[in-house]
C-alpha cells in the first residue's frame, strides 16, 4: 500500500496556462500586431456568470470600477477573471471578479514558477489548455481576418513549444491549437507540431455549437487522419464548444458547474455513433475535466441502442462494433475528485482513466492533490492507482517518463 512518501508522482492531463502579455506581440508579423492580441489594463464595472453566460462591462470614464488586465484583439475586449487564476486564493475569495497579472500567482503564466508549484503539489508533468484562445482556440475561429487568425494560431503554438515547454525537461507537455475554420489547415498544423514532438491537440467537443460541421460528416477527416497518423491525441475540454450546460437564463453558476459533464457525454455519444473511430482505428480521444462517473451509463445505453435499434437508428452501416468496445480502444476519461466514478471503475476500464490537478482554476486540488488522490483512491490496488495517476497518461501521450 502506498504511503505519502511512495505515492506515484502525478502526471496531470488537464491544467491551464494564462498566456503572458508578450505571446503574440513577440511573434506576429509586424502588420498584424496592432490588431493582434495585446494586453491593456483598464477598469471593469461589472462581471457576472449566470445561466451559463459570462458577461461583463467596462467602466465608463469617471465611473468606479476594478482594475483588470484585458486582452484586445480586433474589436474583441476580453477581461481576465480570477476563476482562471484562482491558485493561492482561499475558496471563499474565488469569485467571478476581474484580475490583473499583478494579482495572479506567477505559476499561472511563468513556466519556472509553474514547475515550482508542480513540485509543491507532487506533480511530475502537466498538460495545459489555453486561456485567452479559449479551450480549443475558438477565439481565433471568431476573428474576421482569417489571415490574422492563422498567424495567431501558429504564434501560440510556437510559444507553447519554444517558451512554455522548452526548458522544462519534458515536464511541461505541449498542447497545440488548430485552425478550426479549415480542416486542411488544421491537419497541416497537427503535422507541423508533431514534427517537433507534439502529441496532443485541443479540439471542440461539439463542433456544431461553434457553427461548424459535425463529426457525422466527413468534413473533419483530414484532421482526424493527421492525428491518427502522427499519434496526436484529440483533447476535448468541457466548454470547448463555447456553450456550458445550464437550465435557464437565470440559473446560478452552481447549476452549470454541476452539469459540466453533459457536453462531454453528448460528444462521446457522437463519436461512438459516427463511424469515425472505425474509419481511423489509430485515433484516440481524451475528455478533460468532464469527470468519469457518467461514463458507465452512457456505455450501457449506447450498447443497448446499438444492439437493439441500429437497424432504424442510422448506424448499422457505420458502427460495426459495440460502442463500449470502441470506447475502450480509443477514449480516455479524466477526473480530479470523482469518488463515484472510481467506484464504477470496472465498468469504465482502469486503462481508460487519467487524472488532473486543474491548476490554476477554481476546481483545482492544488496544492493538496496527493492528499485528495490518496483519500479517494483508498482501497484500490497499487497497480491501478499507478495507472490512474501517471501510467495511462504516459501511454496516452507517449511521454518519455518512467511509468
Amino acid at each position: 500500500m502506498f504511503t505519502p512518501e511512495t505515492f506515484p508522482k502525478v502526471v496531470s492531463v488537464d491544467d491551464h496556462v494564462v498566456e503572458p502579455p508578450n505571446v503574440w506581440q513577440d511573434r506576429l508579423p509586424a502588420r498584424f500586431r496592432e490588431e493582434g492580441p495585446r494586453v491593456v489594463r483598464t477598469k471593469i464595472a461589472e462581471m457576472t456568470f449566470v445561466g451559463g453566460r459570462f458577461e461583463y462591462r467596462a467602466a465608463e470614464p469617471g465611473e468606479d470600477g476594478t482594475w483588470c488586465d484585458w486582452w484586445y484583439c480586433e474589436d474583441l475586449r476580453w477581461p481576465q477573471t480570477r476563476l482562471s487564476a484562482a491558485a493561492g486564493y482561499p475558496r471563499e475569495e474565488v469569485t467571478v471578479s476581474p484580475i490583473t497579472y499583478d494579482d495572479m500567482r506567477p505559476g499561472c503564466y511563468d513556466p519556472v514558477a509553474r514547475l515550482a508549484d508542480m513540485d509543491r503539489n507532487w506533480t511530475e508533468a502537466s498538460l495545459s489548455f489555453p486561456t485567452f484562445p479559449r479551450f480549443c482556440g475558438q477565439t481565433f475561429l471568431e476573428r474576421r481576418d482569417k489571415e490574422l487568425a492563422d498567424a495567431c494560431v501558429r504564434a501560440y503554438n510556437d510559444w507553447m513549444f519554444e517558451e512554455w515547454c522548452a526548458g522544462s525537461g519534458g515536464r511541461l507537455i505541449p498542447l497545440s491549437i488548430v485552425q478550426l475554420w479549415d480542416a486542411g489547415l488544421a491537419a497541416a498544423e497537427v503535422r507541423r507540431n508533431a514534427a517537433r514532438g507534439g502529441r496532443a491537440v485541443a479540439f471542440t467537443e461539439i463542433p456544431p455549437f461553434l457553427g461548424l460541421p459535425s463529426v457525422h460528416t466527413d468534413y473533419w477527416d483530414p484532421f482526424f487522419a493527421a492525428c491518427a497518423e502522427t499519434g496526436t491525441v484529440v483533447c476535448m475540454h468541457i466548454g470547448s464548444s463555447s456553450k456550458m450546460p445550464s437550465t435557464s437564463a437565470d440559473a446560478p453558476a452552481a447549476v452549470g458547474s454541476t452539469l459540466t459533464y453533459m457536453n462531454a457525454a453528448m460528444s462521446l455519444v457522437d463519436y461512438l455513433m459516427s463511424g469515425v473511430l472505425e474509419r481511423f482505428p489509430a485515433l484516440r480521444l481524451a475528455y478533460s475535466e468532464g469527470q468519469i462517473g457518467w461514463i458507465p451509463y452512457i456505455l450501457e445505453r449506447a450498447d443497448v441502442v446499438w444492439r437493439e435499434n441500429r437497424a432504424w437508428g442510422g448506424v448499422a452501416d457505420r458502427v460495426t462494433k459495440p460502442p463500449s468496445e470502441l470506447f475502450r480502444q480509443h477514449v480516455y476519461g479524466c477526473f480530479f475528485d470523482d469518488a463515484h466514478g472510481l467506484a464504477s471503475l470496472e465498468a469504465i476500464g482502469e486503462d481508460n482513466v487519467t487524472f488532473e490537478t486543474d491548476y490554476p482554476h477554481s476546481d483545482s486540488t492544488w496544492p493538496h492533490t496527493k492528499k485528495v488522490a490518496m483519500e479517494i483512491m483508498a482501497g484500490l490496488d497499487d497497480d491501478v492507482i499507478r495507472k490512474i495517476v501517471r501510467t495511462n497518461a504516459i501511454r496516452m501521450l507517449a511521454l518519455d517518463l518512467e511509468p
